[in-house]
């Protein structure tokens, strides 16, 4: 059930009121505080039903919220807490919780194999020893795509940190084209997933130019002094790759205007699945689609493209489509090779 802020307010004045059992609380008296209550907090001033309140009363001895609450009236006008303990801030966490938090880190547990998420497993379980409720696995109603192979996932949680906390980092790196790793010292900025790998957008501290880093080549780290720490004066990072598939890109790259056309038996995908959010509708036919994606040339819009195989055609620019054909045209050597 979904509770609105001026509820809350409500609650939490009667909670109030009921507690204070220096005094007995008529309904009118209950009323009279949460009309001031609402005032004092949100500025209202046309005061709250007496309906209204006793909808809120009969909620809160309900089970409906959790609170369960003891409220029982005496001499038939005054209404008191039975249990001179109870508030409903004390209330426990039942069953229902339990099994919404174990839904929720379920899910967060498969992503990306963010495997710091299994610290929750201990909070769940003291929480459900609290309850005296058994531990018991239940089924997965959702499941995300991960890779719990993919190297550096255990680098995200400090990398967030150093990040947060704008800490320069000296990085031992190794890149797939690299013979030997190298040290160098970055000050970090942005960590950034494209299909189940993860990358570290910083600048070198000898450098002003933005590089990309995949966790997975990243051999260790180290913080360094924060003082030497290079704050990121560029446009902000939603903005940076707004109009680029993956994470390969330079200051300097500017979109193209990517026009391709899809066949017909892949144009619902596209239509219903975009390529990129920059993606336009140009032509319908017989034959399937013409599209407009305006994008940074790189090595994720090829292989995207190539992903589709025969299915789509660069119609321009002339640049990416010579690109294309000069991929394909190794591949289809490759493969002319192979069979002879």
């Amino acid at each position: 059930m979904a509770v609105n802020k001026l509820a809350l307010i409500r609650y939490k004045t009667i909670d109030q009121c009921l507690q204070n059992r220096l005094r007995c609380w008529t309904l009118e008296d209950l009323i009279e505080k949460v009309a001031d209550a609402l005032y004092d907090y949100e500025g209202i001033a046309t005061g709250v039903s007496k309906r209204t309140i006793q909808a809120d009363i009969q909620l809160m001895r309900s089970d409906k919220l959790g609170y369960n609450a003891p409220i029982v009236v005496q001499e038939k006008k005054y209404y008191i807490y039975e249990d001179a303990e109870y508030s409903i801030n004390h209330t426990k966490i039942t069953d229902a919780d339990i099994d919404k938090m174990n839904e929720i880190v379920s899910v967060l547990r498969q992503m990306n194999g963010f495997d710091y998420f299994d610290d929750m497993n201990d909070i769940i379980a003291r929480l459900e020893n609290s309850l005296n409720k058994s531990a018991n696995e239940s089924a997965n109603y959702i499941q995300l795509e991960g890779n719990k192979l993919l190297k550096g996932i255990g680098h995200i949680l400090p990398l967030y940190q150093a990040i947060k906390k704008k800490i320069p980092l000296l990085i031992n790196y190794k890149s797939f084209k690299a013979s030997e790793a190298r040290q160098s010292v970055y000050s970090p900025y942005l960590l950034k997933e494209y299909r189940n790998r993860w990358f570290l957008i910083a600048v070198p501290q000898r450098g002003t130019t933005l590089v990309t880093l995949a966790l997975d080549r990243i051999i260790d780290f180290m913080e360094m002094t924060p003082k030497d720490y290079k704050p990121y004066t560029g446009v902000d990072f939603e903005r940076y790759f707004e109009d680029t598939i993956g994470v390969t890109k330079t200051q300097k790259d500017r979109a193209y205007k990517i026009i391709l056309w899809v066949n017909k038996y892949n144009a619902p995908y596209v239509l219903t699945k975009p390529i990129h959010t920059s993606q336009q509708l140009l032509k319908e036919d017989e034959t399937g689609i013409t599209i407009r994606i305006d994008v940074v040339l790189n090595f994720e819009l090829e292989r995207e493209i190539l992903g589709f195989g025969e299915s789509i055609k660069v119609l321009a620019p002339r640049l990416l489509q010579k690109k294309i054909k000069m991929r394909i045209e190794k591949m289809n050597k490759l493969y002319m090779q192979a069979e002879k």
